[in-house]
Order: C-alpha cells, then sequence, then structure tokens
C-alpha cells in the first residue's frame, strides 16, 4: 500500500482546518456552513443530508430542509472537506481537509462503519485507464463492502 503523509485533524481542529481551507477556495464560511459541518463531523459513521438537516434542525431550534444540506455538502465534496459514499448516499467529514488524493473507502455492510486508506498506485491506474479512454479531470471513486473486524470478531 503506497500513500503519502497527511495531518489527521479532530474536533474543533477539524473544524478550523475546515474554515481555512472553504476561505482559502474563495468561499464563505457562513453560520450554517459551520453547523452543518460540524453536525458531519459530529458522526462516526457516514450520514445522509436528511440525518445532518435533523442534527442542524434540532442545534437551531428549527427545521432545515435536506435539499440545503444536500447543496452545503457538495459544496464540501467539491472543497475536499467531505467525502460522498457514493453507494449509501451519505457523507463523512475528511479529516484532512484540502489534502487531495484519492481514497480507497471500506464499507461495512453490518455496522456501517467506514474508514479509508489510500492506494496511489490504484488509483493513479483508474485515472490513467479512464483518461485512456479519453476522459478528462478523472476522479477514482474507490468503495470495498464487507465486514469489518468488529462484525466478524
Amino acid at each position: 500500500m503506497t500513500g503519502h503523509n497527511h495531518h489527521e485533524h479532530s474536533g474543533k481542529s477539524l473544524i478550523e482546518e475546515a474554515e481555512r481551507v472553504l476561505t482559502q477556495s474563495g468561499e464563505q464560511w457562513t453560520a450554517m456552513r459551520a453547523d452543518v459541518f460540524a453536525a458531519l463531523a459530529a458522526h462516526e459513521r457516514p450520514a445522509s443530508a436528511y440525518d445532518i438537516a435533523e442534527d442542524v434542525g434540532k442545534a437551531r431550534g428549527k427545521r432545515v430542509a435536506a435539499n440545503s444540506v444536500y447543496r452545503i455538502l457538495d459544496l464540501f465534496v467539491r472543497t475536499n472537506l467531505a467525502n460522498r459514499i457514493e453507494s449509501a448516499n451519505a457523507y463523512l467529514a475528511n479529516t484532512h481537509p484540502g489534502c487531495r488524493h484519492d481514497c480507497i473507502f471500506l464499507i461495512c455492510d453490518d455496522c456501517g462503519q467506514a474508514s479509508h486508506f489510500d492506494d496511489d498506485k490504484l488509483t493513479t491506474a483508474l485515472r490513467e485507464a479512464g483518461q485512456q479512454h479519453g476522459y478528462s479531470n478523472v476522479r477514482p471513486v474507490v468503495e470495498l463492502r464487507g465486514l469489518c473486524p468488529d462484525c466478524t470478531g
């Protein structure tokens, strides 16, 4: 497995780094975006936009539309603050915002836990295969499903 070094953030450090990365990309860190990111970061497992909307609504004391949350989550994915778990239509906060690399996600079919690892050799081969077929800006999204060690133990 090949990879590279990056600093994993958590808690307040993760939120501060996400704000820094988003504002450096030319976007504003609004109160709603901060609330959505905080709610997303609080989840240990991938969360849907509806889960996040419910969490933010409870924190704000008023209903929050899932459509608004989807738009913010899409922005977070574009700016590398979050990763989308395609097969589950759910999101995970990126613990190393601003670090651009292709993650390979491991998703447990039983408990829903998701983790990731880097394998630049594999994702580079996928990107090159896409380019050989005429695609540009290829972004591999790799998900492996199975049972995590906790569920098989």
